[in-house]
C-alpha cells in the first residue's frame, strides 16, 4: 500500500497535470535524454543500446523523453505515470506513435506485474515514492543484466543536503506562471541510497554528480547507474580469521512458500539463521537453539535434515560449516535481543540480495547448486541419508 507521504505526492501531482493542461503548457521536443538542468551531465549513451529492446519510463509526465527513445533510438518504450493530468497531455501527443505505449497506474503496482524490462530509466522520479516499496519492484521487474539508471535530488535549492535516514520530507513543486505545491520526498545521501539499491539485488556501477551551470543555485542531482546482477556476489564479513574455538558453525535453510530466510549482519552481509556449535550440543540441537536464538522461530531436532560437511580456510583456520535443511517450523522471524543479525526477510531464488556471507553462500549452493551465487570454494562432502533438493 502506498504510505501517507505517497498519497500526498499522488495529489500533489494530480494538481500538477491539471495545472498545466488549463495552462496549454507545450513543451518543445526533447533532443536528448535531459538528466538534470538543461542538458547538462550525460545523455542516453547510459542506457546502453536500445534498438528493438524493451524499456521503461517510470514517472514520465509528458512523455517527451519516451518520445525521444522511441524516434531517435528505436526503443519499445512503456511510459507510466500515476498523474492523470500528465498522461492526458502525453495522450495528446504521442498517442499514435509506433513503438510507444502510455499507461496510467501507480509505479509499484504496474512493476510488480509488469514482465522484465532491458532497461528501466527514471528523470527525477524516484525520490517521490518509498525505496523501500520501490526498490525490491523494480528489481523484480528488470531482468537479469538489466540496466537502471535513474537521476535524485541532491541537494536542494536552499542548500539542503541530503538525509541519512529512510524517511520523507517536504520540498516545494514550483507551478510555472506562479504558485507552488508541497511534496514528500526521500533526499538521502548517494551511500545510503547505494546500501539500498544492494540490499534489493542491485549492483551500483557508478555514481555521477549533477550540478546547475547557474551561480548561486544550490540544486544538485545524482545520476545513478544500477545494474541487476546475472550472479550474485559474497564477501567475507571481516578481513581477520575466526578464532579457532569458533570454527565449527551451522547454518539453516529456511525455504517455504514466502522464499528463503535471510538476516541482515550489522556488518553489512545477509546470511542464513545459524552460529558456532557449542560443546555437548549435537549439530540438528544446535541448527534449533541458533534459530531461536536469532529469529525466535522454533524448531525440532527431528525436523532437521544435515545436508552435508563444507570445509575452508579463513585466515589459516580450518572452518567447518554444516548447512541444515529445516523442513517444518513455527513462528514469524523478528530481531532477537542481543544478536548481531536481524532485518529478517523472505527471498525469492532468483532475487536473492548482494553481499552474502560467505558461509551461506557456500550453503546454499550445497544445497541447490544450479544458483547464481559467487563466492570463494569450499570443499564439499554431501550427506548420503541427508541430501535434500526440496
Amino acid at each position: 500500500m502506498p504510505s501517507r507521504p505517497e498519497a500526498v505526492n499522488a495529489e500533489a501531482w494530480e494538481v500538477y497535470g491539471a495545472h498545466h493542461l488549463r495552462r496549454g503548457t507545450v513543451l518543445p521536443e526533447a533532443a536528448g535524454l535531459d538528466w538534470g538542468f538543461g542538458g547538462g551531465g550525460p545523455g542516453a549513451e547510459v542506457l546502453g543500446e536500445l534498438t528493438g529492446r524493451r524499456v521503461l519510463d517510470l514517472g514520465c509526465g509528458p512523455a517527451r523523453h519516451a518520445a525521444h527513445l522511441v524516434r531517435a533510438h528505436g526503443a519499445l518504450v512503456d511510459a507510466v505515470d500515476a498523474s492523470p493530468g500528465q498522461c492526458e497531455r502525453a495522450r495528446a501527443r504521442y498517442g499514435s506513435l509506433p513503438g510507444l505505449r502510455l499507461v496510467l497506474a501507480d509505479a509499484v503496482e504496474y512493476l510488480r506485474s509488469a514482465e522484465p524490462y532491458d532497461v528501466v530509466y527514471s528523470v527525477n522520479a524516484v525520490p517521490y515514492l518509498d525505496p523501500h516499496r520501490l526498490l525490491p519492484a523494480l528489481a523484480g521487474a528488470l531482468r537479469p543484466g538489466g540496466r537502471l539508471c535513474f537521476t535524485v535530488l541532491h541537494t536542494n535549492a536552499r542548500g539542503d543536503g541530503p538525509s541519512d535516514r529512510v524517511r520523507a520530507r517536504p520540498e516545494i513543486l514550483r507551478l510555472a506562471g506562479g504558485g507552488d505545491v508541497t511534496v514528500q520526498m526521500w533526499v538521502l545521501t548517494p551511500e545510503l541510497w547505494t546500501e539500498l539499491l544492494t540490499e534489493y539485488g542491485l549492483r551500483v556501477e557508478r555514481v555521477d554528480v549533477l550540478d546547475p551551470p547557474q551561480d548561486g543555485n544550490q540544486a544538485s542531482y545524482r545520476l545513478f547507474q544500477v545494474t541487476r546482477p546475472v550472479r550474485v556476489s559474497s564477501r567475507p564479513r571481516v578481513g581477520r580469521p575466526p578464532v579457532a574455538h569458533a570454527a565449527l558453525g551451522v547454518g539453516a535453510v529456511l525455504y517455504g512458500p514466502r522464499g528463503l530466510l535471510l538476516g541482515r549482519h550489522r556488518r553489512g552481509t545477509w546470511e542464513l539463521p545459524g552460529g558456532t556449535v557449542e560443546p555437548g550440543e549435537s549439530l540438528p540441537e544446535a541448527v534449533v537453539r541458533e534459530l531461536a536464538e536469532e529469529t525466535g522461530i522454533e524448531a525440532r531436532p527431528q525436523d532437521v535434515r544435515l545436508l552435508g560437511t563444507l570445509l575452508d580456510d579463513a585466515g589459516g583456520v580450518v572452518r567447518v560449516t554444516v548447512p541444515a535443511r529445516v523442513t517444518a517450523w513455527r513462528g514469524e522471524p523478528s530481531d532477537q535481543p542481543g544478536e548481531s543479525v536481524g532485518r529478517w526477510r523472505w527471498f525469492a531464488l532468483d532475487r536473492l540480495p548482494e553481499q552474502l556471507f560467505v558461509c551461506s553462500a557456500q550453503a546454499l549452493t550445497a544445497w541447490r547448486p544450479h544458483l547464481p551465487i559467487d563466492h570463494a570454494p569450499a570443499h564439499y562432502t554431501p550427506y548420503a541419508t541427508g541430501t535434500d533438493d526440496s
